[in-house]
């Protein structure tokens, strides 16, 4: 959510920003906000007025009764009762006045930075970065569901008979494997400094509207029936909505988080998409990074966070790329973000195992999460959030790029120690 003052002051900055994302539809939304903050203002002014007025009347009551001016004084009572009736009903109005303004309010995309590149959807988005040298070896790469199957590792039918479409088992080295990387991004990411965390897998209908948009939460989230609850699509919900309502101290920023979770994801409009591996999936696992900072220092870690990424896919002997998002890609609360993509040898072409986004208030506007500066003032925290790593999508690329001629996968020396000291595995036979 932007800053109302945007829209008191600069609102063509608001509407070209719209124009920017392609949300034409969305630009009488900020003449709507602005003329019912209008109204807002004039109705609390009013009531301001009529407050101290009420209040310089009861004093005068007390003066009067004082030297026995008794029937003044019940009549000034009168105008007094008068006073409260109407200052309830504008009461009433403000209030439902700045419940419209919110709910118009959180449908406005975030300011973009000035350097995203411009473009309808992620067709436009723009490589900016390659990390690694991309290998096709010289034989053939099997599709990855099909690799997993031959150390007897996936077995999606199961799952389709037990839950659905989306669904899945994996077993024994897979399974193995697949721990062994969440346990070495966790381990990664606490040597940087970050605190570990294990949050609710279900939060408040509330903190899901402070941490996404509406259409966000439409596409990616599943209710609990009966209940004001949602599972998660990702940690970063449950971390940054945490700090709900909180004022924090200057001197405890920034806070850096790294968590784990499962994540639970509808992926409205997603079929069709690698759908017969785990590339598409409503479960999975995942180890993520959240920061809460002030908000001049949201950029340097912004670019520290989509680093780390890189450094750990490199310790794993895959190759990426840094992917720019254009505007028309980024979520309504974006100020920015990149994705960052592994080489797939059998595709030969990159895909996202990683997206990194700086938000800077927009989130903690809709949260209420502010810190206390050493002179007083209060401010908006900014906040960021980016995938470590999210298995079993990047399997794909570990066990493409870490695949051997005769089948078996080597396991790279940083993730050794997490697989009991094994060197590779071998296909089952």
């Amino acid at each position: 959510m932007i800053d109302i003052n945007l829209i008191r002051e600069n609102k063509d900055l608001v509407k070209e920003n719209i124009k920017k994302k392609f949300q034409d539809k969305k630009l009488p939304l900020v003449d709507e906000v602005e003329k019912l903050d209008k109204d807002y203002r004039e109705f609390k002014l009013k009531g301001d007025n009529l407050r101290a007025l009420k209040n310089s009347k009861s004093a005068e009551i007390g003066s009067l009764m004082r030297n026995g001016k008794k029937e003044e004084a019940d009549k000034i009572k009168e105008e007094i009762s008068a006073y409260g009736t109407e200052l309830e009903e504008l009461a009433t109005k403000e209030e439902e006045l700045e419940k419209e303004i919110k709910e118009k309010m959180m449908m406005i995309p975030n300011i973009i930075a000035d350097d995203v590149p411009i473009g309808e959807d992620d067709s436009k988005n723009v490589e900016e970065a390659r990390f690694g040298e991309p290998i096709v070896p010289d034989f053939e790469i099997p599709y990855h569901s099909d690799i997993m199957a031959s150390f007897n590792g996936l077995d999606k039918e199961a799952a389709g008979k037990v839950s659905g479409n989306g669904f899945y088992y994996l077993m024994g080295d897979i399974a193995r494997l697949h721990s062994a990387v969440l346990a070495y991004a966790r381990d990664f990411m606490i040597n940087k400094g970050f605190t570990y965390c294990i949050p609710p897998y279900m939060i408040h209908g509330d903190a899901v509207n402070g941490v996404m948009s509406f259409e966000e939460k439409e596409n990616m989230m599943y209710k609990i029936e009966g209940e004001d609850l949602y599972l998660i699509g990702t940690s970063e919900h449950s971390m940054i909505a945490k700090f709900k309502d909180q004022l924090l101290k200057e001197s405890d920023l920034p806070i850096t988080m790294t968590s784990y979770s499962p994540c639970f994801r509808k992926e409205v409009g997603a079929h069709g998409i690698e759908e017969r591996g785990v590339y598409r999936i409503h479960q999975f696992e995942k180890q993520e990074m959240v920061v809460i900072c002030k908000p001049e220092d949201s950029e340097t870690w912004y670019n520290k966070m989509w680093n780390y990424s890189v450094e750990l896919f490199r310790t794993l002997d895959i190759p990426v790329r840094k992917l720019v998002c254009c505007s028309g890609d980024l979520a309504d609360l974006k100020y920015r973000s990149c994705d960052i993509e592994a080489w797939s040898p059998r595709q030969q072409k990159y895909f996202e195992v990683c997206s990194c986004s700086n938000l800077t208030s927009a989130q903690a506007r809709r949260l209420g999460i502010r810190y206390k500066k050493e002179n007083g003032e209060k401010e908006f925290a900014h906040t960021l959030n980016n995938t470590v790593i999210a298995p079993p999508r990047m399997l794909i690329a570990f066990l493409e790029n870490n695949l051997n001629a005769d089948g078996s996968v080597s396991i790279p020396t940083a993730l050794q120690p997490y697989m009991g000291g094994k060197t590779k595995i071998e296909v089952k036979k």
